[in-house]
């Protein structure tokens, strides 16, 4: 049937006067035939939505954006006529599954938006911020072009120049993020308008009731808690090695390290860093070159991945997954490098997108990804609305649970990327090193993007401090700060895929805490004794019928119901990953003891000007903020700058603001000049 037969099919046969004029003789039936045959209808019209997106995804270009919003509309118009009839039957009748069942059906989303038009744009400007992101090209000064993929992102990772990272870094931002800041305003009105149609105050709330946890926000502050004094340490430690590499010169007094060295666009995660880093001379865990050595491809990573979850006992990647994916970068047209998995909703169609690169890092992400499709696959035959992760952020942890396996030494013996190794205490603080470095340094990002995004979408954080607050809790969750001066004119956030992509982030917070809590109950499933950190579930059918029996159950259940299955607990706890990291963070406490150094960092972002006044707020050391200042101003040249002397009494706590010469004065737009970290770079108002 096609989609308007089955929009018509929908609307005629559960119109409102058959579900509320007169005694319904099974109105159990009634309900059960309509979520039937909603489920065929999704499946049809998410299918052909699924395609147009990763068409466009493929191959950007105007003409499939076009074709992608255009269906997107119809789409929205089938989740609105199901949604009235949903909202017509009496949910207390029913039992719980099918009373969830309904419930999902009867919330919209951005699709409750009332204006057709506004709708469009909604989905016009999302399409928009991710194309200036995907097609973002860098020109170094050397003359080189790069894009983030793979060009960017190598460099980050493998030069130690501090000049040529910070060109890299500064000028990302200035072709990714600065060009969309406008349009990332437009969007948050447009999607919190969308969602208050659905009862929530914001868009931000609507996202945090996906997990079903009244005081959501409490367990994760706490969560963080629990993993910062680890986190404190291995900052110490790192802050230390940066200092003996690129000089003290470098370093802001505030113990803050620059955002630039971490061997990330974003300073997520450290693991490139390891080469340095590592402390005892072992043969290292990162094999990418014996990786490439062996003359290893993507094919190769991706049935290394497939052959992992087939050893314990669950599907196997079907032929449309083979077919249909893209793996490799291709060299004719644009695409979205980011990776991800896609599920067409068919239950036979699965892809992954990903421009894979032959490195231990790109092989994490295989398996990361492989999860997501694993996943899919276990829970294919719910109904439609059950179909995914029992939270977000168990879906984002089912890779992570494998990888956790597959980056010990023992398996990569296994599968022959190491050689020799040693089972000693150096060989296992090299090893927790190369896993903290990724998954222990991640937990402060990932837990500041959506407390950032959650601020701006309630309206607490305004377009006119955009920049200023995403570093103030840069500055203070993760220790990190930005190298060169950062403005109002900046918009730093949306140099990160997620923001653009419009992309929840707190589930890989969330998932970072579960998949060691996974990873301890399928380790106890398969037998294993000793050390966490030495498990590998590699070939145990127990580990893998524990992971089945909860996957298969997608969202049907709440997620602490889904939890209690796996782990016998009903609550995220940072236990189990501190349990793993616990013979690092004893040797880390020692390290940084005997260097003399103390951890920690100041709360507000360093300043670090030469003598001479500046003003600045003193909760947070930015400088203040404001976007439209009097300008009957003394004007004058300094340092290749036009400086605005503004009196106090217009800009208040504001010494002053800084206007490009590039910019028409007509159409100038002041930057306030906000705190910078590298000592040959510094400025004073």
């Amino acid at each position: 049937m096609t989609y308007k037969g089955w929009i018509l099919s929908l609307v005629c046969l559960y119109s409102l006067s058959v579900i509320v004029c007169g005694e319904i003789t099974d109105e159990l039936a009634e309900a059960q035939r309509f979520l039937d045959n909603y489920d065929a209808a999704a499946e049809a019209v998410y299918y052909k939505s699924s395609i147009n997106w990763w068409n466009y995804n493929t191959n950007i270009s105007d003409h499939n954006l076009q074709i992608a919003i255009d269906y997107s509309l119809e789409v929205a118009k089938f989740d609105k006529n199901a949604s009235s009839v949903a909202s017509q039957f009496n949910l207390s009748r029913y039992d719980d599954r099918m009373r969830r069942q309904l419930s999902y059906i009867v919330n919209l989303g951005t699709s409750a938006m009332k204006d057709e038009t506004k709708l469009q744009r909604l989905a016009a400007v999302s399409a928009e911020m991710e194309s200036i992101y995907s097609r973002a090209t860098v020109r170094m000064d050397d003359g080189r072009e790069l894009a983030l993929e793979p060009g960017l992102t190598k460099l980050l990772a493998t030069s130690r120049n501090y000049d040529e990272l910070l060109e890299a870094w500064q000028k990302w931002r200035d072709v990714s993020g600065r060009e969309m800041r406008e349009k990332y305003e437009e969007f948050v009105e447009l999607s919190n308008e969308a969602i208050r149609n659905n009862g929530y105050s914001d868009t931000g709330a609507y996202w945090r009731s996906w997990y079903e946890t009244e005081n959501f926000e409490q367990i994760l502050e706490g969560l963080y808690e629990d993993i910062h004094p680890l986190y404190k340490e291995l900052h110490t430690y790192t802050r230390r090695k940066l200092i003996e590499k690129y000089g003290e010169d470098k370093f802001p007094r505030s113990r803050h390290i620059p955002a630039h060295l971490l061997g990330n666009m974003w300073a997520q995660s450290w693991n490139n860093l390891l080469d340095f880093l590592q402390p005892y001379d072992k043969e290292s865990v990162d094999v990418t070159p014996v990786m490439q050595r062996l003359n290893y491809t993507a094919v190769k990573m991706f049935e290394l991945s497939d052959d992992f979850f087939g050893s314990l006992g669950l599907e196997r990647m079907p032929a449309e997954f083979w077919n249909h994916s893209m793996i490799v970068k291709p060299n004719d047209r644009d695409v979205v490098c980011h990776a991800s998995a896609w599920d067409f909703s068919n239950g036979k169609d699965f892809r992954i997108k990903q421009c894979t690169e032959i490195t231990m890092d790109d092989l994490i992400t295989v398996h990361h990804e492989m999860g997501h499709i694993e996943y899919y696959l276990l829970y294919k035959n719910q109904p439609i609305v059950f179909r995914k992760g029992a939270n977000p952020g168990f879906h984002e942890a089912v890779g992570d649970v494998i990888s956790l396996s597959v980056r010990t030494p023992k398996h990569l013996r296994e599968i022959g990327l190491l050689q020799d190794i040693t089972d000693d205490e150096e060989s296992d603080i090299n090893f927790l090193l190369s896993i903290a470095l990724d998954r222990v340094a991640f937990i402060p990002f990932g837990y500041l993007i959506d407390q950032w995004r959650w601020r701006v979408f309630s309206g607490e954080i305004t377009p006119a401090t955009y920049n200023e607050k995403w570093w103030q809790l840069r500055c203070r969750y993760q220790g990190i700060s930005p190298p060169v001066e950062r403005t109002e004119e900046d918009f730093d956030p949306g140099a990160k895929y997620h923001i653009p992509g419009n992309t929840p982030y707190i589930r890989y917070f969330v998932s970072y805490i579960l998949q060691f809590q996974l990873h301890d109950a399928v380790c106890k499933a398969a037998g294993h004794s000793g050390p966490l950190h030495k498990c590998d579930i590699y070939r145990s059918h127990e580990a893998g019928d524990l992971l089945r029996d909860v996957l298969s159950l997608g969202s049907s259940l709440p997620w602490p119901d889904a939890l209690e299955k796996i782990t016998g607990q009903r609550n995220m706890n940072a236990s189990s990953m501190l349990t793993y990291f616990d013979p690092l963070y004893e040797w880390l406490k020692q390290e940084n003891i005997k260097a003399g150094d103390a951890t920690g960092w100041e709360d507000a972002c360093p300043q670090n000007i030469p003598p001479g006044e500046s003003t600045t707020n003193s909760s947070t050391g930015m400088n203040q903020t404001s976007t439209k200042p009097q300008r009957t101003t003394t004007e004058h040249q300094t340092d290749n700058r036009i400086v605005y002397d503004t009196p106090a009494q217009h800009l208040p706590g504001l010494a002053c603001i800084r206007l490009s010469l590039h910019s028409s004065l007509k159409d100038i737009r002041p930057k306030v000049l906000y705190p910078i970290n590298n000592n040959n770079f510094s400025t004073s108002c």
